[in-house]
């Protein structure tokens, strides 16, 4: 394969700060970056949250801007519908999902997908996203279908 992985996905915000508190409080990302996007101080103000070794979160605040409040649903959102990360370990992957569960970002129902566990959530802007994880339980070449509920998680 030629490629490492996804490197960013780039969205917009109304609220960086409440952003940035929800991305480092769930999954520890680190900000690396955020200011304005030219040298000059012009254009957007830009984050740069870094989710993983390769990935990373661009997200942009303009003022002005109404797409962040904008919700829609599945299938409804334009050519990219939701976002999904990969937990590090079944250990990362219950952690998170406890955090996201006290926010009030997921409720409890994991996703039996066959190779990999999901737990679905919000963002504080109203992204869609989900987190997984291998699946310690999964059976080579069984498949579920989404609703399908995770065994060791009932």
């Amino acid at each position: 394969m030629l490629l490492k992985g996804l490197n960013h996905v780039a969205t917009i915000t109304n609220d960086p700060a409440r952003l940035h508190e929800f991305y480092r409080g769930v999954f520890e990302a680190v900000i690396v970056h955020d200011g304005s996007e030219f040298p000059d101080g012009s254009g957007p103000r830009i984050s740069i949250i870094k989710i993983g070794d390769w990935s990373e979160l661009n997200v942009f605040h303009i003022e002005g801007n109404t797409e962040a409040d904008r919700q829609t649903p599945m299938f409804g959102r334009g050519r990219i519908d939701h976002l999904a990360l990969m937990a590090a370990s079944l250990e990362s992957f219950d952690e998170i999902r406890d955090r996201l569960m006290a926010r009030g970002a997921a409720d409890d129902f994991v996703t039996d997908f066959g190779q990999i566990l999901s737990i679905f959530f919000r963002d504080p802007d109203g992204l869609e996203c989900e987190v997984c994880v291998e699946n310690p339980d999964a059976v080579a070449g069984v498949n579920n279908p989404p609703g399908t509920r995770a065994a060791r998680y009932a």
